[in-house]
């Protein structure tokens, strides 16, 4: 598919999305849904399978491989109970740590397959912005509006969607109606499931898996059309105003986090205050050095413990060969320890032997 003119000047990014990582529920891969996103002109995607992270990697990775002009958001849809949906999108890193938390808390609680959110999971957020998707109960809407206010009102927005069923007609004007009330911004969104309308089966089969029933015993509980797919920018601008269609661009330029960003990150505590990582096996090595070479260290094993220790530093790898030799010296204190094994008397010993 083409990327039209009008696709390219459309501001507007797809803010819920579950891939087929939505156990039983998404019937398209993460692959498939941004390289789809891409071919429609959206400017960015947030991948937010129920309580899961799990199809973020796959499509970074194929935006990547691609070199797809595609924003991958990171986020995850969190149900607290049948009335209270919300979608966490990741600003930075700190958010998605935060992010990996709850989604850790909820899934422990329970058995495997399951999760389990509480209150407080939701009250503690401190960094994730928040993406509301209202029930369309007004009594139920307004506790939980009034609610998230009270803890979220800086970081909280409110989704509408327009799936084109018997109630849309009212959906999206009671969104609009609830946002202006409640004085929170609202965006467009499509709580996708697919990246294609033919994928409209799929997602049927897979929704009589879920309850286990037959596809023609499952009547109403169906998807009755294909509007939970990506749709075309041309027809998002008919069905929502364009306001919420720019609203949506504007949260996704709130979220700058990507996967990039993350590396192992080692125990803090190895090193001492006042010194870098770098300083402090430096001076492990020099103490080394004092006790393999009392004489003084030979011309040719300085200048390599030289060219090593320059060239972790320039790595960055100082926490590694501090955890190898913490994890030495911890063995060597250990009533399990009974004596060193010999080593050669070499410049790869000094650190770890002394």
């Amino acid at each position: 598919m083409k990327i039209t003119a009008a696709s390219k000047h459309c501001n507007y990014s797809e803010l819920v999305c579950q891939s087929h990582f939505s156990f039983l529920h998404g019937a398209s891969s993460p692959a498939e849904l941004v390289q789809q996103a891409a071919a429609l002109g959206y400017k960015a995607l947030a991948i937010t399978d129920e309580c899961s992270l799990a199809g973020v990697v796959r499509a970074h990775h194929q935006i990547q491989e691609k070199q797809l002009p595609l924003k991958l958001i990171i986020g995850s849809m969190l149900v607290l109970n049948p009335q209270l949906r919300l979608v966490l999108l990741c600003p930075d890193k700190a958010a998605y740590s935060e992010l990996c938390r709850i989604i850790t808390q909820a899934r422990r609680r329970v058995e495997k397959g399951c999760y389990q959110l509480a209150e407080w999971d939701i009250q503690r957020i401190q960094h994730c912005q928040i993406l509301w998707l209202p029930s369309g109960d007004q009594q139920t809407d307004q506790y939980w509006g009034h609610w998230l206010i009270q803890h979220h009102a800086e970081r909280l927005w409110l989704g509408a969607s327009r799936k084109l069923q018997s109630q849309d007609q009212f959906y999206l004007p009671y969104c609009q109606q609830l946002a202006q009330q409640l004085q929170l911004p609202c965006c467009a969104v499509g709580e996708v499931l697919m990246h294609q309308a033919s994928r409209l089966p799929l997602q049927h089969a897979l929704s009589a898996i879920k309850a286990a029933k037959a596809v023609p015993d499952m009547a109403r509980q169906l998807l009755s059309n294909a509007e939970q797919s990506l749709r075309p920018i041309k027809k998002l601008q008919q069905l929502f105003p364009a306001e919420l269609l720019d609203n949506s661009q504007k949260l996704a330029s709130l979220c700058h986090f990507s996967l990039d960003e993350l590396s192992y990150q080692y125990p803090t505590e190895l090193v001492p205050a006042g010194k870098t990582a770098m300083q402090h096996l430096r001076d492990l090595v020099k103490a080394g050095e004092a006790q393999r070479f009392p004489e003084g260290v030979p011309a040719d094993i300085q200048q390599t413990i030289h060219k090593e220790l320059d060239l972790i530093e320039q790595l960055n790898y100082p926490y590694y060969f501090l955890t190898i030799h913490d994890l030495v010296v911890f063995a060597q204190n250990s009533r399990f320890y009974t004596r060193a094994v010999a080593l050669p008397r070499t410049q790869s010993s000094v650190i770890a032997w002394q």
